[in-house]
């Protein structure tokens, strides 16, 4: 059920039609592009935090949300998608990621505002990643790496979210604005690890056709 042309076939295809020699990404070249790129990417998504602050009773949580869903996909493929190996990886990473990241963050809103607290962040990290993790993996045509996905993602992910929740105790009173930011730069760490994980597991055997190509 691979989507986009994201199977381990149609991306080593691709690569053995290029006239460009395509690199194939070690485990830490994969982490190192998703912190990078995820750091710029939720940095940004995290501005409209204090824009609409400026704006208290007019927007509401829900348009908060919307607000950084959309600036996270916009800027997400050119910050990205050299996670997908060889050639046409930007429309197919906004493709893949869109799609994701919408239902990771669906499952996440979901949980948080129907459990709220300590229970419903831990429950929509973990029902938002893994239905980001499940997505990617049937993408790939790899349903055998949905586990490890699942786990990198949510594991990362909780640390980079917590991190930053701690920092943002700490100075949302006298530094809101740096807290925010710091807030989106563990965030960032935390998933831009997790996406690496994900997007070199999902592609284990596509590395492995084009070598023996």
């Amino acid at each position: 059920m691979a989507l986009f042309q994201l199977d381990p076939h149609s991306i080593a295809d691709r690569v053995r039609a290029s006239d460009k020699v395509t690199a194939l990404p070690a485990l830490a070249t994969s982490i190192t592009r998703g912190i990078l790129g995820f750091i710029f990417v939720s940095v940004a998504g995290f501005l409209p935090w204090p824009i609409l602050d400026h704006f208290h009773g007019v927007f509401g949580e829900m348009h908060l949300y919307l607000a950084c869903t959309a600036v996270f996909i916009g800027l997400s493929g050119v910050c990205l998608h050299r996670l997908i190996v060889g050639p046409g990886s930007l429309s197919r990473f906004y493709k893949v990621f869109s799609l994701a990241f919408i239902a990771y963050a669906v499952l996440w809103v979901a949980l948080w505002m129907t459990l709220r607290g300590e229970e419903g962040s831990i429950g929509g990290l973990l029902g938002g990643t893994a239905a980001m993790g499940v997505v990617l993996a049937l993408a790939f045509g790899a349903p055998r790496a949905m586990p490890g996905v699942i786990a990198a993602l949510f594991i990362l992910n909780t640390l980079g979210f917590y991190a930053g929740g701690r920092l943002e105790g700490k100075l949302a009173i006298d530094h809101r604005l740096a807290a925010m930011i710091l807030w989106g730069l563990c965030y960032g760490i935390g998933f831009g690890a997790g996406l690496g994980v994900a997007f070199h597991l999902c592609q284990q055997r596509a590395r492995e056709l084009i070598r023996q190509g």
